[in-house]
């Protein structure tokens, strides 16, 4: 998004991997917070996804601006540090190493990671 962060966005064939958690509704309080949902940076949607091929209704975070920009130096990197230490398949790391790569060698449009 243009403030640097990342988002979901829909594409035909794509796959965005990420973590389950179960929680009570006194726990959202925390995400909301951490996410800045009062703010307005990201609205809290329940999504479709599919978990140990079943499909499951999650919450999750879309951002609100839907305008692309460059990541904050260094999200990426977080990112997709959070990738391995989640262990998600070394395809998809990769391919968010690649894309903070190519952030990292200079200005681009229009960029976005849609996953593989």
């Amino acid at each position: 998004m243009r403030s640097g962060y990342a988002s979901v966005a829909p594409a035909p064939g794509g796959c965005v991997h990420g973590l389950l958690w179960r929680l009570s509704p006194r726990d959202v309080a925390a995400p909301n917070a951490y996410e800045y949902l009062d703010g307005g940076l990201y609205r809290a949607a329940t999504i479709a996804v599919v978990a140990h091929r079943r499909h499951r209704a999650a919450l999750v975070y879309v951002g609100r601006d839907r305008t692309y920009g460059r990541p904050r130096p260094g999200y990426l990197d977080i990112v997709t540090q959070a990738a391995r230490d989640a262990g998600f398949p070394p395809h998809y790391v990769r391919s968010l190493a690649r894309w903070a790569s190519a952030e990292s060698n200079g200005p681009q449009t229009g960029a976005i990671f849609h996953g593989d």
